[in-house]
Formats: C-alpha cells, structure tokens, sequence
C-alpha cells in the first residue's frame, strides 16, 4: 500500500527550504503584515470585506477561503482513501492514535490554556482586557444582549460581540486541539525514520474524522469556554475548509491518474505542487498580521503568553503517545509517528476556522497562528528525542530500506 508516495514527493521525503525555515518566513509575515497595516491599512481591510454575508453579517471571508483551499488541496490529492480500510491490520497503533487525538488532546488543551490564560498569565493579559469578534452565524443578537461571556456592541454600524480577550485566545487554542496535523506531520514521520505506512494511514483516516469531530468537540468545548458557536458555523466551517478540498482532491486525483498515468502524476504533479500550501498559509499570515500588529507593538509579550500553554501541551501529549506507544508494546517504527500526529496540529484548519468563527482581527486567529510560530523548531526538537531514544523500543525485522508502506503496516498488527 502506497497512500502517499513519500520518494516521488520531495514534501515526504525531507524538509523543502520552505518547511525548514517556516519559523523564519513566519516572523517575516509577522514583519510584512504589521507593515502593511502601518502603510496601507486600508488594503487588508479591504480585502477582509471581501465575504459572503448571511444576514448582512460577513461569515466567509472570500481571500481567507481562497488561501485555505490551496492550503489543503495539495494535503489532500496525495490521500488514496481507497486504502484507508487496509488500517484495520494495525490495530494497536491506528487506535492509539485515534484515542490520543480525539478523546485526550482536545481535553488536556483546554485545561492547560485555561490554567495559563485565565489564571496564571491573566493579570499579565489584562483582566479587564476585551476583544472583538464576530456575532455567532445564524443568531441574530440585539445590541446589549449577553452571549456566552461576552456582550453585542455595535462597531461602525456592524454587531461585534465584545469578549474578555483570554477567552479568545482560548477558543484560538481550543481550534488547534481539534485539528490533528494531517500535512507537516509526514515531514516529522520521515525525519524520525517512523513506520510511513502508518503515518500515511492516519493522515486519511484523521482528515475523515475530522469531518465529524471537529463540529462536535469545538461546538463543545467553545461552548465550556462560553464564547458558543451555533452548530452550523462549526458545519459550514468544516465544510468549506476541509470537505470542499477533500472532495476536490479526490475527485482530481482520479481524474488525473486515468488522464496521465500515477507516475506522472507522482512525479509531476506532486512535485509542483509542493510550495502551493505554504506559500498560501504565508499569504494568510500577512492579511492576519496586517490587523493584529498593532496589538503585538503595544504588548509584545502576548505571542508569549499563548505560545507557553502551546508549548506544555506539545510536550505532555508527545510524552503521553510515546509512553502508551511503550506500554502497549509498539515498535520504534510505529511509536515515533504515533507520538508525532497527536503532538501537531492542523493549524492551517485552525487558522482559517477561527477567521471565520471570530475574525481575522480576533485574538482567536492570532493564537492559531503563534501555533505556526513554534511548531516547527518544537516539533525538530522531539524528533531529535525521538532518534535518540530510539533503543527504548523493540524494532521491526526488515531494514528501514526493504521494505515498503505496505509492509510496515502489515508486520504492525
């Protein structure tokens, strides 16, 4: 079984300049998007005003859609679903992967952001401090009305629900552990020399349950955190950022397979592919900093104070899927990948979904995107671990270079 190609996309095989240095061309959108919002603020504003609107309320931001389907379309293509009920062979590690990814990491989220954010770094935040965002899709609120913890003002002629600003970066937070990493996540698998058909399986099986658990656990836990979101936002978010392009991926690869052959398509196709996700997440990150960047000037530390509860919560689910990984006898091969899809986010869906949800000026967006900021350089960390503690684990019988997807998750059952 070959879900994804790893030798004939170089994304698979090794780090592009673009992957490696993402915390690099982060920091330079965070430079470039405060720019912009200095020099010309009219531009991003614009651009924002560019959305479909639902009872003259904006709910999809046209240039953010855009961005977000050239995100996950090149994520998607690469996925042979056909292959997916294969994974059944593995049972231990795709269950494990799916109980640490859905019914831990969600949970184990909101408690750390909530501790750090509404406790520990409040008086640092600002206990009167509020954010802007969005009136919940579908709601038509009146003004004064109290929703969830915040209250509808109107803003220039437009309902904004004002929210104490923790409780948005919170809802920002909760969006990234909803969003098991189903792209760079094959990078972090490769690099730690893990089991590639394993990675490639939960990669499909996780962009499917996504389809489903992300409304259910985010219309819950945002509702825990009282900024609620009505089910269909939730619906159509997952719609619009995640089916839309699943769809299309499939739907293409098919096409393209019968028109030109899988070699081509492998090797060409594939290929140029490569920097389209990227570069899209770079230009979102742009229009998000060209409003936020005010924020950062005044208050610096703020990238910190969400970047901390980020950071314990990376680092506590690793270590909780490479001692479960032990416990239940994995391989090397099997715990390094397993360790790493629950340790990463999704932040591309995160990002785009809180836009939508809240706002791109909301501080929801601009905790997705301090997500991207120290993903990278953490994630190379616990690889490394992950090589050096690789004798801690039992190891598969064939060499890492005889054997293929197909066999790795074979000898896993």
């Amino acid at each position: 079984m070959t879900s994804i190609d790893k030798n004939s996309d170089p994304s698979g095989s090794e780090m592009s300049l673009f992957e490696r240095y993402l915390t690099v061309w982060v920091l330079l959108c965070i430079a470039a998007g405060i720019t912009l919002g200095k020099v010309a603020p009219n531009i991003a504003k614009t651009l924002d005003g560019m959305a479909i609107y639902i009872n003259e309320a904006p709910v999809i931001s046209i240039p953010i859609a855009v961005c977000l389907f050239f995100m996950m379309y090149p994520i998607m293509v690469k996925i042979d679903f056909h292959e997916v009920v294969k994974a059944g062979r593995a049972a231990r590690p795709v269950g494990l992967t799916l109980f640490i990814n859905w019914l831990v990491k969600p949970f184990t989220m909101y408690a750390i952001a909530s501790f750090f954010l509404g406790t520990l770094f409040l008086s640092f935040i600002g206990t009167e401090a509020v954010d802007l965002v969005k009136v919940p899709l579908g709601l038509d609120l009146a003004v004064g009305e109290r929703y969830g913890a915040g209250e509808v003002i109107l803003v220039e002629g437009v309902k904004m629900l004002e929210v104490p600003l923790w409780r948005s970066y919170l809802a920002g937070c909760i969006l990234l552990g909803i969003a098991p990493c189903t792209a760079m996540v094959l990078v972090w698998g490769y690099l730690s020399k893990g089991n590639d058909g394993h990675t490639l399986v939960m990669v499909a099986i996780n962009s499917l349950t996504m389809l489903v658990l992300f409304g259910f656990l985010g219309g819950y836990l945002l509702g825990v955190g009282q900024l609620p979101v009505p089910w269909q936002a939730l619906l159509l978010s997952i719609g619009v950022y995640v089916a839309l392009p699943l769809v299309a991926g499939y739907a293409s690869r098919k096409w393209i397979v019968t028109l030109k052959g899988e070699r081509w398509f492998k090797e060409r196709f594939l290929r140029f592919l490569t920097p389209v996700t990227i570069t899209a997440l770079l230009i979102t990150l742009v229009l998000l900093f060209s409003f936020k960047g005010e924020t950062i000037i005044q208050n610096p530390l703020t990238i910190l104070w969400i970047a901390i509860p980020l950071f314990v919560q990376t680092v506590l689910v690793f270590a909780l899927g490479y001692g479960l990984s032990k416990i239940v006898g994995l391989t090397y091969e099997n715990a390094a990948p397993t360790a790493m899809i629950g340790a990463s986010n999704h932040f591309e869906v995160a990002i785009a979904t809180a836009a939508m949800l809240f706002g791109l000026s909301s501080g929801a967006a601009l905790a997705t995107v301090v997500g991207v900021l120290i993903e990278v350089p953490l994630m190379l960390m616990l690889v490394r671990f992950c090589l050096r503690t690789q004798h801690w684990f039992r190891r598969e019988s064939f060499p890492d270079t005889q054997m293929d997807a197909k066999q790795r998750v074979d000898i896993s059952a």
